[in-house]
């Protein structure tokens, strides 16, 4: 039990993710369920998605299902996380294809700058 403990505290939810995610959860009821795999893999070690060149730390950007519309991944959310070295995975955003078509590598800056200006 405490190995899964360990495992868990691993990722960290950023406060811009918690904001899109309580948003997006009012118009997607079952986003909570299909980001679920990719936060399983993600504390299992497994670095799933692609990384994002351009951004000065280790993010990666992955694709999650979205079963309200049923459009595949292509149409799915769109899930970026920071990597620090083996401990901490940092949810930073997550966002709905739907809704936005990409995020750029200043708009990711900005958002590792807001979570670091809230941790001091």
């Amino acid at each position: 039990m405490g190995r899964n403990r360990r495992i868990n505290e691993r990722i960290r939810f950023t406060e811009p993710f918690k904001r899109r995610l309580k948003k997006l959860s009012k118009r997607y009821r079952q986003i909570r369920e299909d980001i679920n795999p990719v936060l399983e893999a993600i504390k299992a070690g497994n670095l799933v998605g692609t990384q994002i060149i351009g951004v000065s730390q280790t993010v990666f950007k992955v694709r999650a299902k979205n079963s309200d519309i049923p459009t595949g991944k292509s149409g799915g959310y769109r899930i970026i996380y920071q990597v620090f070295g083996n401990e901490i995975i940092l949810l930073l955003v997550i966002y709905a294809k739907s809704e936005q078509t990409n995020i750029t590598a200043s708009e990711i800056e900005d958002i590792i700058k807001e979570t670091l200006d809230q941790s001091n």
